[in-house]
């Protein structure tokens, strides 16, 4: 299986990497050995919105070949949505099996037409924007509508990445690295009563 990680400027870097982790566990953790990855941009420099550099392992290449796409969030989408170059880049994924967005990365799927006719999520401050994209905007944390699945805002990360291991390998292997990541996915967590 092969996912492209979609990188741009001034993206949020951790709506990146908390996919990112559970996901290349699949491969690091032997549930699906023929899991690859590469981060994919439209350009060559490339820095989250606080300056952390990133190194592209493909530019400006097509999307067409993966098997996944995962596009993060940050301020850059909000430029980049309207960016015609970036969009026509991002739509060469139009034959990619799942398409998938985190935060504002929703709104860089939107642009390239892939949310026509779904529901989706991202950022609450993003909903308004979102509705010019798809039918349907929702406050779940992820919207999974087959081919396309978003999620909410930065911490929805784990949350997506943890989603898509489920859906790949089933719901052992999501359970086997949620407890290797000390992440207490889909549970209720609560403090101890007071006194103990």
């Amino acid at each position: 299986m092969k996912t492209a990680f979609i990188i741009f400027d001034r993206m949020t870097a951790l709506d990146l990497i908390g996919v990112y982790d559970p996901l290349t566990r699949l491969k690091s953790m032997n549930f699906v050995p023929e899991f690859n990855w590469q981060m994919c941009a439209f350009t060559e420099e490339i820095s989250d919105d606080r300056g952390l550099r990133f190194v592209p392992d493909t530019v400006a290449e097509s999307l067409g070949g993966y098997d996944l796409i995962v596009v993060p969030g940050g301020f850059g989408t909000r430029a980049l949505q309207h960016d015609k170059l970036f969009t026509d880049w991002l739509k060469s994924a139009a034959p990619v099996k799942l398409k998938t967005s985190v935060c504002t990365g929703a709104l860089l799927l939107g642009s390239a037409g892939f949310l026509a006719g779904k529901r989706a999520t991202t950022h609450p401050n993003a909903f308004e924007e979102l509705k010019l994209y798809c039918a349907a905007v929702e406050t779940r944390r992820i919207v999974d509508e087959g081919d396309v699945v978003t999620a909410r805002g930065v911490s929805s990360s784990l949350d997506l990445g943890l989603h898509l291991v489920e859906r790949i390998a089933g719901s052992k292997a999501r359970a086997h690295i949620a407890k290797q990541m000390d992440y207490p996915y889909g549970e209720l967590v609560r403090p101890p009563p007071a006194g103990k």
